[in-house]
């Protein structure tokens, strides 16, 4: 056993990450000249490769690391945390060792913004005890963004795991440019490429199911490849992408894998179908166990300013309707900005005033007026 060096959660020598933070754990390797291995030294300059994308890293200061991170969180840190009651030191068993205060766990609230127009807030809500939720975020200056929501299933075991994971898998496929293809043919290239990525959230959730489980761990999946002027949304479950524009009707872009998305298909009106029995019950999962993982893909052309906005049903539990989100987001935005980090924030806070019975993720992108470049915000890459 060692500790992570993000939370210091006791972590196994071979694991891939800490489960409760979500932090990149060093792979153990072979020691280098003077006792380091060479991932340490990795750790010490900034180089090495990052284990969820295995994308190569150069040396870097640890503001240049978190501005450029490809994934939205999980990057490396030495500073022990600190306990909030008192100010004593945590344990790696999660405890003040002056006070004896439980510590948050990290994952339990995290938020970050990989740059200006993107950013992303996962918070374990009320009445949860962990956060099963989990969020992936690939974003460049110009005009790309790979977004996912992965949803843990509370009722399978490991499914904090199994959506971390998938989360990962699939952000690492989604990074990048589809190439110079224009109109349907990019369009085709980004769906493509969504399906490509939940193949490997599914992946990535079979590799985390052990052996003989008879609840295997599970999760929903939601992802939006975006190289605009197009969106192409993916789901499978009941995890949400809306389009709210600024100036023309919002729009929810995906139909749950639930037994209320099947009524609500056939025709029964939302708001009866969802308060029903089993309306929450979904259809769809990634996982060893789903009857089909193939997600079902949705195309925006952007042509106007607006938010893409990707969230788990821990926030649209309280405004499922569109047009209530985006009601619920313009009130957000009047009293916090648009800063999309904030908005994100204030999204999460609201349904946390709701009652927070669920987990709950949000991830907003604003995109631009003209359909072909994100809107300006704060600095690049702004991170907390």
């Amino acid at each position: 056993m060692t500790v992570c060096p993000q939370c210091g959660t006791r972590v196994a020598a071979d694991d891939r990450f800490c489960e409760e933070c979500g932090a990149d754990l060093p792979r153990v390797a072979p020691a280098a000249p003077g006792g380091q291995s060479a991932d340490d030294l990795a750790v010490a300059t900034g180089a090495g490769t990052d284990a969820a994308t295995g994308v190569e890293t150069g040396a870097e200061t640890d503001a240049e690391s978190e501005a450029t991170a490809p994934l939205a969180w999980g990057r490396r840190a030495v500073a022990p945390r600190t306990c909030h009651e008192c100010g004593g030191e945590i344990d790696p068993d999660g405890y003040c060792t002056q006070c004896g205060a439980k510590a948050p766990r990290p994952r339990d609230h995290l938020a970050s913004r990989p740059a200006a127009w993107v950013a992303a807030v996962s918070d374990r809500g009320i009445r949860h005890d962990r956060n099963e939720d989990a969020a992936a975020v690939v974003a460049e200056p110009a005009d790309r963004a790979a977004l996912v929501v992965c949803d843990g299933v509370s009722s399978a075991a490991d499914s904090d795991v199994a959506s971390l994971e998938a989360a990962r898998a699939a952000a690492g496929v989604l990074a990048g440019s589809a190439g110079l293809a224009t109109g349907s043919a990019l369009a085709a290239a980004l769906g493509a490429r969504i399906g490509a990525a939940a193949a490997a959230a599914a992946s990535a959730v079979a590799a985390a199911t052990s052996d003989g489980v008879d609840s295997p761990p599970s999760c929903t999946f939601v992802a939006a490849a975006v190289q605009l002027p197009v969106v192409v949304v993916g789901v499978v479950g009941d995890s949400r992408a809306y389009w709210l524009p600024d100036d023309d009707e919002p729009v929810l872009l995906t139909l749950d894998d639930s037994v209320a998305g099947q009524q609500i298909a056939a025709g029964r009106p939302r708001a009866e179908a969802e308060a029903g029995p089993q309306a929450h019950a979904i259809t769809r999962w990634l996982g060893v166990d789903s009857p089909d993982e193939k997600p079902r893909l949705t195309t925006l052309e952007v042509d106007r300013a607006g938010w893409l906005v990707l969230c788990s049903d821990g926030l649209w539990n309280y405004c499922s309707e569109a047009a209530a989100l985006r009601e619920q987001l313009r009130s957000a935005a009047a009293a916090v900005g648009e800063d999309p980090l904030d908005l994100a924030s204030a999204l999460v806070d609201w349904a946390n005033e709701q009652g927070g019975h669920d987990n709950i993720t949000v991830v907003l992108a604003r995109l631009g007026a003209d359909g072909t470049r994100p809107a300006g915000g704060p600095a690049e890459g702004a991170e907390r």
